[in-house]
């Protein structure tokens, strides 16, 4: 079975018009639905794809054939999880499509309702991109948002091969990396790796609400670092989150047992102040889970997948100026040096701020010194 050729995605967010927006580049022709009309809009106007109608829709390319009532080869479902099953049974009643998928970021709840519902299972494949932006809506889709991340794929039984592969195909199209899955054990995973360490992130930010100017004057690159994702839509993640409320749970109960540990232990250490062994040995939970987190950290797989690299760092003073990033990867590019990532720190009050190159460990010199030849600050 080859690819898809005409898909339809319903839900214009930031995923569904990633999709469309990654499946234009390779010719598909794709439709658009949406509940909210300007979120339509904006993703036609951003060229995802054309809005799905019973007739020919007015903004159809005048070269591409229109058969109406013929159902599209795959329609991907991007709505939250607890209506993913509604509008998979609306789709099929309607004969929109050969097969169908879901981009929710839970797999049982979908695939529990979509059986009570009575849909028919064999044409639907159950999907998941892990990839997204701490940015929602159409405004924020990339058609290069899936390059190189992993795709869950969670079939049941009742999946027929041919509904896989379709989905497949379209993992292909969008330069992900297809991982098949059972249901409960993804929910379990992605809860570990992706929903606990959001409302992880939420709480810390959290704290940030009432503190006073001078606090967050003195705000680093760890907390924003920590904090990031906690800038997501609040509405997007209660849904995600009550889709795996349980797997959730769990994981947010064992971070919560490990800080009031440390808590207690950090307490403990403050009421023995000035009695150096007693002191030390009370820190010994915090320690210990100093160490358990660089552990876990050295388990996260490095870009490419498999085990994670161990980069060096080169630190550039760099001003906020245009072209100022431009003119670094230029000198990197020269020195024949490939550049694996990149971080920014700017200073409060200041037009400048510092870029972190991290580099391959025996590049780190050469790097270094190809920056300071052209005059570039390294600290």
């Amino acid at each position: 079975m080859s690819g898809p050729e005409s898909v339809l995605v319903v839900g214009t967010g930031l995923v569904g018009t990633s999709v469309a927006l990654a499946l234009r580049e390779h010719g598909v022709t794709v439709y658009l639905t949406d509940r909210d009309p300007a979120a339509l809009r904006l993703a036609r106007e951003l060229g995802a794809g054309v809005e799905w109608s019973p007739g020919r829709p007015a903004d159809l390319d005048p070269a591409v054939e229109w058969h109406p009532g013929r159902p599209v080869d795959l329609a991907v479902i991007a709505v939250p999880p607890h209506l993913v099953a509604g509008q998979l049974a609306e789709l099929q009643r309607a004969g929109a499509a050969r097969f169908y998928t879901d981009v929710a970021s839970v797999k049982a709840l979908p695939i529990r309702g979509a059986r009570e519902l009575g849909c028919d299972l064999s044409s639907y494949a159950a999907g998941h991109p892990l990839a997204g932006r701490e940015r929602s809506g159409p405004a924020a889709a990339r058609a290069d948002l899936f390059l190189g991340r992993p795709w869950a794929l969670c079939p049941v039984e009742e999946t027929s091969p041919d509904a896989l592969e379709m989905l497949r195909a379209l993992i292909k199209l969008c330069g992900g990396e297809a991982v098949e899955v059972d249901a409960v054990q993804h929910d379990r995973a992605v809860a570990l790796v992706s929903h606990a360490p959001h409302v992880a992130s939420a709480a810390v930010a959290a704290r940030l609400a009432d503190a006073p100017a001078t606090a967050l004057g003195l705000a680093g690159q760890g907390v924003r670092d920590v904090t990031r994702i906690a800038a997501s839509d609040p509405g997007l993640w209660t849904g995600i989150l009550s889709g795996n409320a349980l797997p959730v749970a769990d994981v947010l109960e064992a971070v919560a047992a490990d800080l009031a540990a440390a808590a207690a232990s950090l307490r403990a250490c403050a009421a023995r102040e000035g009695a150096d062994e007693a002191a030390a040995e009370a820190m010994g939970a915090v320690t210990a889970l100093l160490h358990r987190g660089v552990a876990g950290t050295g388990r996260i797989p490095g870009k490419h997948g498999g085990p994670a690299r161990t980069y060096a760092t080169v630190q550039v003073i760099i001003g906020d100026r245009p072209g100022e990033l431009a003119r670094l990867f230029q000198v990197a590019e020269a020195s024949g040096v490939n550049i694996e990532d990149v971080r920014l720190e700017h200073a409060p009050g200041l037009p400048l701020g510092a870029a972190d190159l991290f580099v391959q460990p025996e590049a780190a010199a050469a790097l270094s010194e190809a920056l300071r030849a052209h005059g570039w600050h390294l600290p």
